[in-house]
């Protein structure tokens, strides 16, 4: 499959309809993904990127359906994750002397993927490639979200090859943003920035800054995962910088674990008491151990306070939780308050150590968290929708 995107830019991708995972098993893909890979046929002619190596030999056999691969005068490789550069291996086979255009740190990490030496030219900022009557005008993107990542912005159609920024794991074959399912476009965009981006935000805001500066007309982002952006295409700059200072919505999630449904009680009862003290607050509840990790995530991301519960086991809490709480601490959100909750049998110390754990994710705390012993009874069931009614009070 192939499609013109322009006048001059081919689309030769991937759309992997079955993908369920990303990044091993970190990411959860539920609507598979694409690998967007394009060609631009100007006087010279340049691939931008390649796909995931399961799909090489097929990428390489459909490429030569569009271009005799020797007539390839430039290999842009934006970013150097194998869902990127994986056909590079095949492809090089063929073209073994073509430039390939990267960052110096672009360079590193396919050396140390592949093992090859092949032609590489390194660029940063500002520099540029004449390919005819047009250039190519390379901008380093240093971690959005590798230290390897550039964006690469053709003039000749103002098109902007941003890689993984404002990117989706979203297969459709309508491949357009105005095409597309908008609620479903913009519920990946998010659950992508949320999951990836979110450490780098004020790498995100910098470079984003940066780009505006130059004042580029932008009539197009070919992103390398999911749609490409044509209608308004820079609504989506305007979406990234709004996630990236400190995000939050008018929402209130509960995540937890229970092992004989006393923490489930808790966490209902306390979002009793949040909406009987706040009819407006959207408040969301999550079982860790039945919900996707990445789905949570993202609801963590939308909200402005977070609740985390589990009963005490061994000492310790439930591991669905503990991963969650280790996930939160690693994606270092800013600017959300939180408390923790949980029930136990004689020990007790799962509210601690969860308190302990939000602090380390650099979350405010609200109170020392609230916890009740064995199955909470009619007192116990109030107590907690009393720490509801507080937590709005406090957010």
């Amino acid at each position: 499959m192939s499609f013109k995107i322009s006048d001059r830019v081919t689309w030769v991708g991937k759309i992997d309809w079955e993908l369920r995972t990303f990044h091993g098993e970190e990411y959860s893909t539920h609507r598979g993904s694409s690998y967007n890979s394009y060609l631009i046929k100007d006087e010279k002619t340049v691939l931008i990127d390649t796909v995931w190596v399961p799909f090489s030999e097929e990428f390489v056999a459909n490429l030569k359906n569009e271009v005799d691969l020797k007539k390839i005068d430039y290999i842009v490789i934006n970013h150097a994750e194998p869902d990127h550069s994986g056909a590079l291996v095949d492809l090089m086979r063929e073209i073994p002397d073509t430039p390939i255009y990267c960052t110096k740190n672009g360079m590193d990490i396919i050396k140390g993927h592949y093992h090859e030496d092949w032609n590489f030219v390194t660029v940063k900022t500002g520099d540029t490639l004449d390919i005819g009557n047009n250039k190519l005008t390379f901008i380093e993107a240093r971690m959005l979200h590798w230290p390897d990542t550039m964006f690469t912005y053709y003039n000749g159609e103002n098109i902007l090859f941003s890689n993984d920024a404002f990117g989706q794991h979203y297969a459709t074959e309508l491949m357009y943003n105005d095409k597309a399912d908008n609620c479903e476009l913009m519920q990946e965009a998010v659950k992508y920035y949320a999951n990836i981006l979110t450490p780098y935000s004020s790498f995100v805001i910098k470079k984003i800054e940066e780009v505006l500066s130059f004042n580029l007309p932008v009539d197009m982002i070919c992103t390398s995962h999911g749609v490409i952006w044509r209608d308004n295409p820079t609504q989506i700059i305007t979406k990234y910088l709004e996630w990236a200072k400190d995000y939050k919505e008018n929402q209130i999630t509960l995540v937890y674990d229970s092992m004989w449904n006393s923490t489930r009680r808790m966490a209902e009862a306390i979002a009793e008491g949040i909406k009987d003290a706040d009819g407006e607050v959207a408040v969301k509840i999550l079982n860790s151990g039945k919900s996707d990790k990445n789905d949570i995530i993202t609801e963590v991301f939308k909200s402005k306070a977070v609740l985390v519960g589990s009963c005490t086991i061994n000492n310790g809490i439930l591991s669905s939780t503990a991963a969650i709480l280790e996930m939160i601490r690693g994606l270092r959100f800013k600017g959300k308050k939180a408390a923790a909750f949980g029930s136990y049998g004689w020990g007790g110390e799962s509210v601690k150590m969860i308190t302990e754990e939000l602090k380390k994710g650099g979350l405010e705390l609200l109170n020392d968290g609230i916890k009740e012993k064995w199955s909470p009874d009619d007192e116990g069931l109030e107590r907690c929708r009393q720490f509801g009614r507080e937590i709005v009070s406090k957010v």
